[in-house]
């Protein structure tokens, strides 16, 4: 991609949460704190999920992907911030700019899907309890992972690749923590209708679609549930629940910024840092602290290193 021959501008300074000295100082110490919470917590359920043999159902193993996008996601953008609170001169390049939108929205994109292949694996673990072996097999769920990443590749491309053909003149200060679509287009010094209704459209398509079959699963689910005892419906309910707490977390912020035109790029950068710093934060505990099978195991490998040590 030839991005240098329309752009003079070859970097872009990111304002950053705040301009306030202090805020930033308290901001590293915070963000640092969650960024590497993120990164023990997802490598953690990774960890554990590979190296048990109990744990090698497909919600496990697609648990396990999960927690490897989350780490990824947040690597695009957590570290760039928590370097930015404590330097004055906040610059991307161009370069680096592009990649970095790239990424967001590959990850991003990439863990919808995955949500979603999730919601699916269970309504077939709940409403079809008989075929399910026959039809969630590796293959099957290997076939759906690799499908996620790809929709997400494609997905960002489509994100990327008109923002990079877009001039650039100056001014070049992106008020974000990281490059996203909405702020970058305010910067372009051309018109950029277009390419902001094919983003909003793209996003839009994705997210909506994926929320729409994520929520029909999960209302054949509770319909599925009528003729059900007690202890059916708080076992469905349990491994349903941290899944619909997630869905929320993530789909919520995410329509929020995407699905309409950017107004307020205040309200954006705020509602952000809860998609890609906070939930990916709160995924492990989520799905671990609430789940026996992977509370076992984790204390399974934990004695394990102990003894083997």
């Amino acid at each position: 991609i030839n991005m240098e021959n329309t752009s003079s501008v070859k970097e872009f300074i990111l304002l950053g949460l705040s301009e306030n000295q202090r805020v930033q100082k308290t901001c590293f110490v915070v963000f640092l704190f969650f960024y590497m919470v993120i990164v023990s917590g997802n490598l953690l359920i990774v960890v554990t999920v590979t190296s048990s043999q109990r744990l090698n159902s497909p919600m496990y193993f697609f648990l396990s992907y999960l927690s490897l996008v989350d780490i990824c996601y947040s690597s695009v953008t957590v570290p760039k911030m928590i370097a930015d609170f404590l330097v004055e001169n906040k610059t991307i390049s161009f370069v680096s700019c592009i990649a970095q939108l790239f990424g967001v929205h590959f990850f991003g994109c990439t863990e919808i899907f995955m949500l979603t292949v999730m919601a699916y694996d269970r309504y077939v673990a709940i409403c079809r309890p008989l075929h399910y072996t026959t039809l969630m097999t590796r293959r099957v769920c290997g076939w759906m992972v690799m499908g996620s990443w790809v929709g997400g590749f494609l997905h960002s491309l489509v994100q990327t690749l008109p923002v990079t053909h877009l001039p650039f003149c100056g001014p070049n200060k992106v008020d974000h923590y990281f490059c996203d679509v909405h702020p970058l287009l305010r910067l372009a010094c051309s018109d950029t209708y277009v390419v902001g209704a094919v983003v909003v459209a793209n996003s839009g398509m994705i997210t909506l679609s994926s929320f729409f079959i994520l929520l029909t699963s999960y209302v054949i689910i509770l319909v599925s549930l009528k003729g059900q005892t007690a202890e059916g419906w708080h076992k469905a309910l349990s491994t349903c629940g941290s899944h619909i707490t997630v869905v929320i977390l993530f789909f919520g912020p995410c329509t929020f910024v995407y699905i309409r035109p950017s107004s307020n790029l205040l309200e954006d950068k705020s509602v952000a840092v809860f998609y890609t710093v906070i939930t990916p934060m709160l995924h492990p505990f989520i799905y671990a602290l609430r789940n026996e099978e992977v509370k076992s195991a984790m204390r399974k490998l934990w004695h394990r290193k102990v003894v083997s040590e």
